[in-house]
Parts: C-alpha cells; sequence; structure tokens
C-alpha cells in the first residue's frame, strides 16, 4: 500500500503543471543565446581580421535567427514538445560549435556568408526553445496566459548574464570559451527538461488559489466573446443608443440583426473592417495605419536598443574598459528587469488609470535616448548608466507593444502579428547597427589607422582594407550615439500619436476594471 502511494504521488508530481513551468522557466534562461552576440563579437573580429561592417552582418543574420520562427511554429502543431527541443538543441549546438571550432583555429575559415549562416542556424535554435515553452505552458494555464507568456519571456533576457558569469567563474583568458558556452549551454539544458516539458492537462488542474499566484485584478472582457457589444457598434455612430433600455436596447439589436440577415441574402452586405478590441487578421491589421505606427515606433526604440547590445564589446573598448563581458551581463539583467518591470508598469497605467499602454512605451523610449546620449557623450561612469537606460528600455519594449497589440488587433491571429512585429529587430540591427554604427565606427578606425601607421600602411596596404580596424575614444560611437538618440526620440512622438488615437478604446475595454 506504502508503495502504491508512493507512485500515485510521484506520477502527480511528474504530471503537475507547476513542474512544468519550472522546467520552461530553466529552458528560457537558456533561450536567449543571441544577446550574449555584444561579448562573442570581439572574438569573431581578433579570431578572423572582421572590420565592424563584416560583424555587424553576422549580428543581423543572428537577429534573422533569432527571430524567424515560422518554421518552429508549424511544427509545433504536428510535433511533440520534446522534438522541439530535440531540434533546437541540434541547432544550437551545430551552429554555435562549429563556430567554436573556427575562431580556435580546429576549422578552416569560413566566407563571410557561410558563417553568417552558422550563427543563424545556431540562433535559431531558440525560436525552437521559445515555442515549446510558451505553447505548452500557455495549455497548462489557459486562464493565466499573460503572465505566463510575461514571465517566461523575461527570463530570455537573463541568458548572455549566466553565461558570462560562468565565464568569469572560470577564471580563463580565452575569450573563445564564451562561443563554445553558447554552444553547450542551451542544448544541455533543453535535452535535460525535453521530458518534462509537455501538456498535462493543465485546466483540470485549476484550483481556487492559482489567482493568487499571478497578478491580482479584474481583466477585461473580449468584445468577440459578448456578441451584443459587437452588434451594438454597428449603431454607435447613433449617440443616443447607449442611453436606451435594456429592453429597447436588445430589440434594437434584434430588428438590425434581421434586417442584416435580409441584406446578406440579398447580397447587399459587404464584411467591413474589425473595430478596435476584436480579431484582426494578418492582413487586415497590415492595412491599417495604426499597426504601421506600433511597428515603426517598435523599430525605433527596440532597433537602437538592440544596435547597442550588439555593439557593447566595441563599445566598451573604445572608451577603455577591456572586460566588456561584465557589461554584456548587466544589460542582460537591465533587459530582464525592463521586461518584467516594463509589463508590471504598464498594467498598472490601463488598469488604474485605463490609459493607453503605449504612455509606458513613451517614457521607455525617453529612458533610451538619454541614455544614448551618455554614450555619445562618454563621460565618466556613462558606460554603466547608459547600458542601464538602454537595457531596461530595449526589454520594456518587449513587454508592452505585444500586449498593446493583443488589445488592440485581438488574440485569434496574434501569433502571426507577433512573429510580424518581431521582425522590427532584424529590420532594425539591418539599418542601425550594421548600414549607420558600422560603417561610421569603420570611418573612424581608418582615419586613425592613416594618422598613426601612414608608413607601415604604405608597405602593406592590406592592414587598412583586411585587417581588423579597431576605434579608440569617444568620437567611435559618437555620431551613431546621437542618430540614435534622435530615433527615440522619433519613436516616442510616434508612441504619442498611437495614445491620442487609441485612448478612447482603452476607456472603453477597462472601464470596467474601475467600477
Amino acid at each position: 500500500m506504502g508503495m502504491g502511494k508512493l507512485a500515485e504521488r510521484l506520477r502527480a508530481f511528474s504530471t503537475n503543471r507547476w513542474l512544468v513551468f519550472v522546467a520552461a522557466m530553466w529552458l528560457q534562461y537558456m533561450a536567449g543565446v543571441g544577446y550574449l552576440f555584444g561579448a562573442i563579437s570581439p572574438v569573431f573580429k581578433a579570431a578572423l581580421g572582421y572590420n565592424q561592417r563584416q560583424v555587424a552582418a553576422l549580428g543581423v543574420a543572428k537577429n534573422l535567427g533569432a527571430c524567424v520562427g515560422l518554421v518552429a511554429g508549424t511544427l509545433s502543431a504536428t510535433l511533440p514538445a520534446w522534438a522541439l527541443l530535440l531540434i533546437g538543441a541540434a541547432h544550437n549546438f551545430v551552429g554555435y560549435g562549429w563556430l567554436w571550432l573556427i575562431v580556435t583555429k580546429q576549422a578552416p575559415a569560413l566566407p563571410l556568408w557561410m558563417m553568417c549562416a552558422l550563427i543563424f542556424v545556431g540562433t535559431n535554435g531558440d525560436t525552437y526553445f521559445n515555442t515549446a515553452a510558451l505553447v505548452t505552458c500557455i495549455l497548462n494555464f489557459p486562464e493565466n496566459r499573460g503572465p505566463i507568456v510575461g514571465i517566461l519571456k523575461g527570463f530570455t533576457g537573463l541568458t548572455s548574464a549566466i553565461l558570462t558569469q560562468l565565464y568569469a567563474a572560470t577564471q580563463t583568458s580565452d575569450h573563445a570559451t564564451l562561443v563554445f558556452m553558447a554552444a553547450v549551454g542551451p542544448s544541455l539544458v533543453a535535452i535535460g527538461v525535453m521530458f518534462v516539458i509537455r501538456p498535462v492537462g493543465g485546466h483540470l488542474q485549476v484550483r481556487p488559489s492559482d489567482k493568487n499566484s499571478f497578478i491580482r485584478g479584474k481583466h477585461f472582457t473580449r468584445q468577440e466573446d459578448q456578441p451584443e457589444v459587437i452588434l451594438s457598434e454597428v449603431e454607435e455612430r447613433s449617440k443616443d443608443i447607449d442611453s436606451l433600455p435594456s429592453s429597447e436596447r436588445r430589440k434594437k439589436i434584434a430588428d438590425l440583426q434581421a434586417k442584416l440577415v435580409q441584406a446578406a441574402a440579398s447580397g447587399g452586405v459587404r464584411m467591413r473592417k474589425p473595430h478596435w478590441g476584436e480579431s484582426f487578421t494578418l492582413m487586415q491589421a497590415l492595412v491599417d495605419s495604426d499597426f504601421w505606427l506600433i511597428w515603426l515606433s517598435f523599430l525605433l526604440g527596440s532597433g537602437s536598443g538592440l544596435t547597442v547590445i550588439d555593439n557593447l564589446g566595441q563599445m566598451s573598448q573604445a572608451v577603455g574598459f577591456k572586460d566588456a563581458h561584465i557589461i554584456v551581463s548587466l544589460t542582460s539583467i537591465w533587459n530582464f528587469l525592463g521586461r518584467i518591470g516594463g509589463g508590471y508598469f504598464s498594467e498598472i497605467i490601463v488598469r488604474k488609470s485605463t490609459y493607453p499602454r503605449h504612455i509606458a512605451l513613451i517614457f521607455c523610449q525617453i529612458m533610451m535616448a538619454i541614455g544614448h546620449f551618455l554614450f555619445a557623450m562618454a563621460w565618466p561612469g556613462t558606460l554603466y548608466i547608459g547600458t542601464f537606460l538602454v537595457g531596461l528600455g530595449y526589454g520594456a519594449h518587449w513587454a508592452i507593444a505585444p500586449a498593446a497589440v493583443s488589445e488592440l488587433f485581438g488574440v485569434k491571429h496574434f501569433g502571426a502579428m507577433y512573429n510580424f512585429l518581431t521582425l522590427a529587430n532584424p529590420v532594425g540591427s539591418l539599418i542601425f547597427s550594421e548600414l549607420i554604427t558600422s560603417n561610421l565606427y569603420d570611418y573612424e578606425a581608418e582615419k586613425q589607422a592613416h594618422s598613426h601607421h601612414i608608413s607601415a600602411l604604405l608597405h602593406n596596404m592590406g592592414v587598412l582594407t583586411d585587417g581588423p580596424l579597431k576605434c579608440e575614444g569617444p568620437i567611435c560611437f559618437f555620431i551613431s550615439s546621437l542618430i540614435m538618440t534622435a530615433l527615440c526620440v522619433v519613436g516616442a512622438g510616434l508612441s504619442l500619436i498611437v495614445v491620442y488615437r487609441t485612448k478612447r478604446v482603452y476607456a472603453h475595454l477597462y472601464r470596467s476594471v474601475r467600477t
């Protein structure tokens, strides 16, 4: 009897949805390996003789790998979670493992486009980790999907902090070890939890106390769950309908329904554009000007922040800070806190005041603009303050913007819209990092090489064109940081427009929370 009870308890423990959630958190700790790029990019630059533009090309490929999750999303509909994790582990190990062999001279160097392909494959493993963790936990916690997604996405910001601290603990001077850790760490964790992360019938494990485990408070009900609200919106231009008694209001709605059915039978009804709060398809969202306002605002904020994250190694070295992995680790922590704090701050705004969520994003983008300006000035200590402000603001973008999209454009097709939203990262990286920052860096590096090594360059022009150009001093990122400052200010202006255009929508969606 005792053994039977023990076996039953073990079975109950192994199928507990909270165990799956904890395992998913462990997985997400390693699902943000792309944020380690700022620490490992100097390794590529030194070992392969890359200039800053070539390093930026690797960064763009890395960002594409982290954001293109279409294959993982498609496979999640047919494959179990353990298969997704196994595929992701293989991607991660092969991509970063091969890169490690190259930078340690154990494998021959490859052309730049093949190096980009390898880092794309390695970072693309994150999309399988994210998909397996998020889809599984949403199925296990259907009533708390918002907080669950926010918490899990927040932990991805800690990956580079964990790996850089493990690297520091090894006390090795071989910086290529970080690349090895990027190949092995996420793969081992994914394999270790691959049979734990799975749907376990979480909807059958709901307890009354679960409501105290996440954010407390009322939640608004979407219009698609209230047919009467949707129908009344057809007549919302008639301002007197809200003042009608409930019985008369229903009668008017019933009459309108009958007219609509009659008109539909005669072919006189066309499908209307959804209203805010209803479910848009991706194509409907793409022809909506407000969706593009949100996307462009997100692009300017997150793109400028990612430019800093990807160039932290060179930014640290330019101002004489040798241990770039420390700055990368701190920025990772600020990224994590921004994701958690940004979501909480925006929730307070929409629930307590019924103001649009993008008010929080305005504060974050102004904060990032200050951080970029401090980078440009390069005063003593501004590297720490700037990374704090930019890291915090960048992380907050990933909590605020997706939540706003789900509120304004519905949750039915949110997956497609979220994946389109994430394309802002590689687009921003391409424009801000490769086309702007890297070119300005190489320009200043070439000027310094000419002024300090004219005689050497005359005898060996290859040093100028093929060597690892290195820029020193605040001038290296002065102009690019001022450009990022201006872009964040523009982004805040776009967010202000979104606030103005959506303030009535939020007042309607959240008015029941205050009553």
